[in-house]
C-alpha cells in the first residue's frame, strides 16, 4: 500500500487562493505605500501572502576593496532595516509575515530574474506615479520592450489612490 502523501505534495498539487503570492517592488518612491496596501487588502481578503522584493544597486569602482565591501553592507543593512519596517506593517494588515527578498544589481532586471525563477510569486503590484508626467519607468519597461518576459499577471493600482478607496477596490 502505498505512503500517504505529505502535506506539502497535497498543497503542491492542489493550489489554494493561500498560495497566491503578491510581490511589492520596495523602491524609494512615494506610490510604493499604496502597492503595498493595495497586496497587503488582496491578501488579507483573498487570501494569499505579500512578498518584499528590494534592489540593492551594486557599488560602483571604489579605489580601495575593503570600502566597498563596507559600502555594500551599509546598503545591505539598510535594505534588512526598511524591509523588517514594512514587514511589521503588512503583519498588522495581513495577519501573515511577508516574504523578504534583497537583491543586487539592475532593479528591473532583478525584477524580471525574480519573477522567473520563483514559482510561489502569482502577481506583480505596481502603483502609478503621479509625477514624471505619469510614466514610471519600471511600468513603461514592464508594458513596453519587457512584457514579453513577464511571467505573472501585474496589477497596476494608482499611485492616488487614499485608504478609502483601496478598501473599496480591494
Amino acid at each position: 500500500m502505498p505512503a500517504e502523501p505529505t502535506e506539502e505534495a497535497v498543497a503542491a498539487r492542489e493550489p489554494a487562493k493561500r498560495d497566491r503570492v503578491f510581490l511589492v517592488v520596495v523602491d524609494d518612491s512615494p506610490e510604493r505605500a499604496v502597492a503595498l496596501k493595495y497586496a497587503c487588502l488582496r491578501a488579507r481578503k483573498g487570501g494569499g501572502r505579500v512578498a518584499l522584493l528590494r534592489v540593492i544597486e551594486p557599488v560602483g569602482l571604489v579605489e580601495w576593496a575593503g570600502v566597498g565591501a563596507m559600502m555594500q553592507e551599509e546598503r545591505r543593512a539598510e535594505a534588512e532595516k526598511l524591509l523588517s519596517a514594512l514587514a511589521a506593517e503588512v503583519q498588522e494588515i495581513t495577519g501573515g509575515y511577508p516574504i523578504l527578498l534583497i537583491r543586487e544589481g539592475d532593479p528591473r532586471e532583478e525584477l524580471l530574474a525574480l519573477l522567473e525563477e520563483d514559482p510561489r510569486i502569482s502577481v506583480l503590484v505596481l502603483a502609478s506615479g503621479a509625477g514624471l508626467g505619469g510614466k514610471d519607468p519600471l511600468i513603461t519597461a514592464l508594458t513596453g520592450r519587457y512584457a514579453s518576459r513577464l511571467t505573472v499577471p501585474m496589477t497596476i493600482v494608482p499611485g492616488t489612490l487614499d485608504d478609502k478607496e483601496l478598501d473599496r477596490v480591494t
